[in-house]
C-alpha cells in the first residue's frame, strides 16, 4: 500500500435507509439519508479539496464511535471506554458502512466496486463519529 487517506464525520452515524416510493411509483432516496451521505462527502472534500478519484485497488478502515448511555453507571462506562463492552444497538453496522460507501463514491474513489479489503468495528466513545481511512495500494 502507498499512501493513507484519513478523515472523520463528526456527528451521529447515520444508517442507510431503505428507498421509499412516492406517488406514481417514483422511487427517492430518503432526506436523512441524502444529507448524511452529502455530509460525508463535504467533510472528505474539506479534508482534501484537491483530490482525485482514486482508481486502482483500495481497502477501507471505519471506525464508528457510539455515544455512551446517559443512565449507564461508571464501572460499566469505564468498561464501555476501555472497549470491553462493545455497543449492540441500532444502527447496524453494514448500514453504516452502505452511507460511507455511497458517500464516497466518485469522490474518493470512481466506484465502491474497487474496495477489495474493508474493516469496520463499532466503539463506544464520549463523542459520536465515524473515522475512516482509505487505503490506495
Amino acid at each position: 500500500m502507498s499512501k493513507v487517506y484519513e478523515f472523520e464525520v463528526k456527528g451521529k452515524p447515520q444508517a442507510k435507509q431503505r428507498p421509499r416510493f412516492g406517488k406514481y411509483g417514483k422511487v427517492y432516496t430518503p432526506t436523512q439519508t441524502s444529507s448524511y451521505e452529502n455530509w460525508i462527502k463535504l467533510c472528505f472534500i474539506n479534508q482534501y479539496p484537491t483530490f482525485k478519484a482514486l482508481e486502482g485497488a483500495i481497502d477501507i478502515r471505519i471506525v464508528i464511535f457510539k455515544e455512551i448511555p446517559k443512565s449507564t453507571s461508571k464501572i460499566k462506562k469505564a468498561e464501555m471506554l476501555k472497549n470491553i463492552i462493545k455497543p449492540t444497538k441500532k444502527p447496524d453496522i453494514d448500514n453504516i458502512v452502505k452511507s460511507v460507501f455511497d458517500g464516497l463514491n466518485k469522490i474518493a474513489y470512481k466506484d465502491d466496486s474497487q474496495i477489495c479489503s474493508l474493516s469496520v468495528e463499532k466503539i463506544y466513545s464520549e463523542e459520536e463519529c465515524v473515522k475512516i481511512q482509505i487505503f490506495e495500494y
